[in-house]
């Protein structure tokens, strides 16, 4: 990619992941995402609705008139945005590969945390940690997550959710809220993610490609396995062929959803041909009432 092009696509990015992480997401964003507690703030005289519990009874008595204390919310959050960058995230049938998408997702969670005052980093995996960008504020430091997310080139091809997972538990020591965007291609990270679940706010953002379910229905097809680099050719119109593809990605995902439904973790799938503001808002709007 060219570097104006590449220009371009960051700032195309910039523009529509800004405007839908202000107007569209910012206020659900932050209601669902609480910070670390409160803390006193300033005495102030009591107002009309404020409640009797707040009253500062000594500089009541003092002052011969009522005062209270007020309070705000300790806002600052830590937030990590854990993507998959192996072979198979680089896969699309449609305008966007699940690669791009994911970098809109990232934009979008990221201009949403700065906007809350939140500090956001990023881990990129294969099957090892691949890069990792300590949590902080600013849009320059947002447009390198982009940048990162757009043109990194890892070193490996494969899959180890585990070994993301661990580091993130090694380096994130506070409570922190952090986003597991990948295609989960992957086995046997239960363990690892329910570990991590007990102290921090996961949320699995499950990004897939109609085609990984149902294959099109034309003659014969070369396919590659893009992280092992095993080819197959295989005909479509063969139901058997259709069935054991459609078994596999429900294998994969009900794997997920007991995982979902065991640990309460945060979970939102996505389709390269979906609209993904929607499911978004829709994610955040039930995650709000569900912390009512």
């Amino acid at each position: 990619m060219k570097t104006l092009d590449i220009f371009k696509k960051i700032r195309k990015i910039q523009i529509q992941t800004t405007r839908l992480a202000t107007d569209v997401l910012a206020g659900q964003y932050h209601s669902i995402f609480k910070g670390k507690g409160i803390e006193f703030e300033e005495v102030r005289e009591y107002q009309p609705g404020d409640e009797i519990r707040s009253i500062d009874w000594n500089v009541t008595a003092r002052m011969n008139h009522p005062y209270v204390k007020s309070y705000r919310e300790e806002r600052e959050l830590s937030v990590m945005l854990l993507v998959d960058v192996s072979a198979s995230s680089h896969f699309g049938s449609s305008e966007l590969s699940k690669a791009e998408l994911i970098a809109e997702l990232g934009g979008v969670l990221s201009f949403s945390a700065i906007k809350n005052n939140d500090r956001i980093g990023l881990i990129l995996f294969s099957d090892q940690v691949e890069k990792y960008i300590p949590p902080n504020k600013g849009t320059r430091h947002v447009l390198r997550l982009i940048r990162e997310l757009l043109l990194f080139k890892p070193k490996s091809r494969g899959t180890d959710l585990n070994a993301a997972l661990k580091f993130y538990g090694h380096i994130q020591r506070q409570t922190g809220i952090c986003f597991v965007i990948s295609d989960f291609i992957a086995s046997d990270y239960a363990h690892e993610m329910t570990l991590l679940s007990k102290k921090h706010d996961l949320i699995t953002i499950r990004v897939t490609d109609p085609f990984e379910m149902t294959l099109p229905t034309t003659e014969m097809l070369h396919l590659c396995d893009l992280e092992t680099g095993q080819t197959h050719i295989v005909d479509p119109s063969n139901s058997a062929v259709q069935e054991q593809l459609k078994r596999s990605q429900e294998k994969r995902a009900l794997y997920h959803k007991e995982l979902i439904k065991k640990t309460g973790i945060g979970h939102l799938e996505i389709q390269t041909t979906q609209s993904y503001l929607p499911l978004l808002q829709n994610f955040f709007k039930y995650r709000e009432k569900a912390r009512q």
